[in-house]
């Protein structure tokens, strides 16, 4: 999973050896191995929320992201999905609205001059 995380450091590292560890990782992989990851945990108010969505640079714009995306709401235990974007993250945003889920909600103050936000989406 490292391997296709372009924003890797060691504190993603650590995340990415927890989130394994948890079972709360999803990962897509090609022919020629992982080629993007999701993690869905359930501490966002007792609801599932997808923390993390990473596809490898080369393996963009290929559908890996709604499929995943489309797994994680799939395997659900709660009766909402959450996420979360940067108002400057527009590529993962327009993959949110493809993929069915509703924008909820824009919060301030977690990165300076780039307010986060919220999706929800029903799992089916």
């Amino acid at each position: 999973m490292i391997a296709v995380d372009s924003l890797a450091d060691d504190r993603r590292r650590a995340a990415v050896r927890r989130w394994c560890q948890e079972g709360s990782a999803f990962v897509a992989e090609g022919a020629a191995g992982p080629v993007g990851y999701c993690v869905v945990e359930y501490t966002f108010f007792e609801q599932g929320f997808v923390s993390m969505l990473m596809v490898a640079p080369t393996a963009r714009g290929r559908g890996v992201g709604r499929s995943l995306l489309d797994a994680v709401a799939a395997s659900c235990v709660t009766p909402k999905l959450f996420t979360s974007t940067n108002v400057s993250n527009q590529p993962m945003q327009r993959l949110l609205q493809r993929a069915g889920w509703s924008p909820v909600g824009l919060l301030h103050g977690l990165d300076e001059g780039d307010p986060e936000l919220f999706y929800l989406v029903t799992p089916t």
